[in-house]
């Protein structure tokens, strides 16, 4: 067994049992950081698909941004039991129907997965921040300057809003 299908092996059983305990945690800052991990996992499958960039983007974005908002505001919220909605059986009954179809779906795919159409690890150069960054700026640099005065415009108005009287 190779040390490629060793990582791949540990990182699917963390994504999988990060996921299964972020489902089954009471607590919503817990199930939070159970998310994180199994973003963490996710970069490490990037990381075997030669995908760098990707890898690096999902752990800034994803778990360095977006998780830490999240946290912040489920711990801003103080979720009490108290204060806990009447639970709709409707609601469960329809997510129960929706998880089902979802699960039939899923199958079925799966069922029709060739065995010969396996994704290959490490080949190629497509994945590269250096290919990327050559086809960014040789093919795509209009849209890309264009994506960044759009940004700028949008920073520059955050300051304006926040900013006091």
């Amino acid at each position: 067994m190779s040390i490629t299908t060793l990582a791949f092996i540990l990182l699917s059983v963390m994504a999988v049992g990060s996921a299964i305990m972020m489902i089954l945690s009471k607590s919503p800052v817990h199930s939070i950081l159970w998310l994180i991990l199994v973003f963490f996992a996710i970069s490490g499958h990037y990381l075997l698909l030669n995908a760098q960039f990707l890898a690096i983007v999902n752990l800034i974005v994803y778990a360095g941004a977006i998780m830490v908002l999240f946290l912040f505001v489920v711990m801003l919220m103080n979720l009490n039991a108290d204060t806990e909605p009447v639970k709709n059986y409707r609601l469960q009954l329809i997510g129960v129907i929706s998880g089902g179809s979802l699960l039939l779906i899923l199958i079925a795919t799966i069922m029709k997965i060739d065995v010969e159409q396996l994704v290959q690890m490490k080949v190629g150069d497509e994945g590269l921040i250096k290919q990327l960054g050559k086809t960014l700026f040789s093919h795509y640099v209009l849209p890309f300057e264009i994506s960044s005065v759009l940004f700028l415009s949008a920073m520059i108005g955050a300051v304006v809003i926040g900013k006091k009287d």
